[in-house]
């Protein structure tokens, strides 16, 4: 792979997932800065105050089912935001299930690039990379 590198945010209401996510994409000498939230609305917070590293690709990995603002409410409300903002950002969706309902609704989506299901793992993280070319 070349040698551009990305941020990172990884929101995911489980801190072992938050954990072993940091761990596997700062190893994956493809990360500049990896930011983790246990809390979506901090996440989408954060976005909204244009708190960039620097130019590069930010990408997002979003886990679907958490309590109190779900992934899909998270996507729902990211898009909302300027397009300017939204074109900094790279969005990838997690799962630990395959529920069919959330694949169909993943689709409607327009900054959702792609859904995998957990663990995170280093096969993941480089196919989300080789996605980007």
């Amino acid at each position: 792979m070349d040698g551009v590198k990305y941020n990172f945010i990884v929101v995911d209401d489980s801190k072992l997932d938050c954990f072993v996510a940091e761990k596997v994409i700062k190893h994956s000498g493809k990360a500049l800065v990896v930011k983790s939230f246990l809390e979506p609305i901090k996440a989408l917070e954060y976005i909204k105050r244009n708190e960039i590293f620097n130019t590069s690709k930010t990408i997002i990995i979003l886990d679907i089912q958490m309590p109190v603002m779900t992934g899909h409410q998270f996507v729902e409300a990211f898009e909302q935001l300027s397009q300017e903002i939204q074109d900094r950002y790279i969005v990838y969706m997690i799962s630990s299930s395959s529920n069919e309902s959330d694949l169909n609704r993943i689709a409607n989506y327009k900054s959702v690039r792609k859904f995998s299901n957990k663990p995170i793992n280093k096969e993941m993280i480089n196919g989300f990379l080789r996605d980007l070319k």
